[in-house]
């Protein structure tokens, strides 16, 4: 029996694909990975089980994350995984193509952005629609960004880190930095090998940034965790012992750079949304926000109070969810952002 088509929207990250479905809520939650045969581009595996393929395919398969720095780096593969979801999401069994909406980071550019909403359509799509990543965190965190008042939330995904200011269901000013959980999985692994003479692959550097990573040491005994590797020295598989100690150490400089960010972006808040935000202080969201001691991190950094959302990793999707029962407002607001920053662009070169 075939059914009518519905809404979808897709947090399309780059760790991690959530899909929400209006009326059902969150239907999908996987990993961002498809597993290829390269020499008849058939696809093998999406989503959980292609991830576990990483690191143990042989020579005729690659499992590969196709998006990265949260935008597309691969749209072929992208387009098929996307195609994978909205199916298992929905079912082929459909009367009509259902609308999608996606998110996208703050400050992508016009190609990403078009990119992305064309890998939409060709995976199935009727309509595809995006929006920017920190309002739809906001609205998943059941923030109210439509009143004349200054909300900050610092999203941190994957592939991408965007801090922005709402107000007046719109985005006064972002900034978004291509650094996420990715990288520090990066860092991790790097630090590993550079200071512990010990190989490890990025899925065992995610585990270790999940069980022991520290973003401030408070002082008590460092956490330790046994990992398993290849020696550098004699090429043997070895194990060791990892603490929180050496992971701080690995990730410090990526911590910095969210650091400097989000104070950036307070230093160009306007006074009046300024204050706003000294009294609401700063909202987290993403799965970076579950780093251990992130919020205190930036509690002591920027003087304000910091909270982590009550579902930080679904925030987004819920957020994106929620958005597509706002389309007429989002695209109004959408038009307005386009003529505003024609405006400037208008004036910067009269200037010239």
């Amino acid at each position: 029996m075939f059914r009518m088509s519905t809404d979808i929207a897709i947090d399309l990250g780059t760790a991690n694909i959530i899909v929400y479905v209006k009326g059902r809520g969150i239907v999908l939650r996987e990993p961002s990975v498809v597993a290829i045969d390269k020499n008849s581009g058939k696809v093998i595996a999406v989503g959980s089980e292609a991830r576990r393929m990483l690191g143990r395919t042989p020579g005729n398969i690659v499992a590969t994350r196709p998006l990265r720095d949260g935008v597309i780096a691969d749209y072929d593969v992208t387009e098929k995984m996307l195609r994978y979801f909205i199916d298992k999401a929905n079912g082929k069994r459909l009367l009509f193509k259902p609308r999608v909406m996606v998110c996208i980071p703050a400050n992508v550019t016009g190609v990403e952005e078009r990119a992305v909403k064309q890998a939409a359509i060709q995976a199935g799509a009727s309509q595809a629609f995006v929006i920017e990543e920190p309002l739809a965190a906001a609205l998943g965190a059941g923030l109210d960004i439509s009143q004349p008042g200054g909300t900050m939330v610092v999203d941190i995904g994957g592939g991408t880190t965007d801090v922005a200011v709402l107000s007046l269901g719109g985005i006064v000013i972002s900034r978004s930095l291509r650094v996420g959980g990715d990288k520090f999985d990066e860092a991790i692994v790097k630090y590993v090998r550079r200071e512990l003479s010990l190989a490890i692959g990025e899925r065992t550097a995610e585990e270790i940034k999940m069980e022991i990573a520290n973003a401030y040491p408070d002082g008590s005994a460092p956490a330790r965790m046994q990992v398993r590797g290849r020696d550098l020295v004699d090429g043997l598989p070895k194990e060791i012992t990892i603490t929180s100690d050496h992971i701080h150490e690995a990730i410090s400089d990526n911590l910095a750079l969210i650091v400097s960010t989000v104070k950036e972006v307070l230093e160009q808040t306007p006074p009046e949304l300024a204050a706003d935000i000294v009294d609401k202080g700063i909202v987290l969201t993403g799965g970076g926000a579950l780093l251990h001691g992130l919020d205190t991190l930036l509690a002591r950094e920027t003087g304000l109070n910091v909270f982590v959302a009550e579902d930080p990793l679904s925030c987004v999707a819920i957020g994106t969810g929620r958005a597509l029962t706002m389309l007429n407002v989002l695209n109004a607001q959408h038009k307005r952002r386009l003529i505003s920053k024609a405006v400037r662009q208008k004036l910067t070169t009269a200037d010239r």
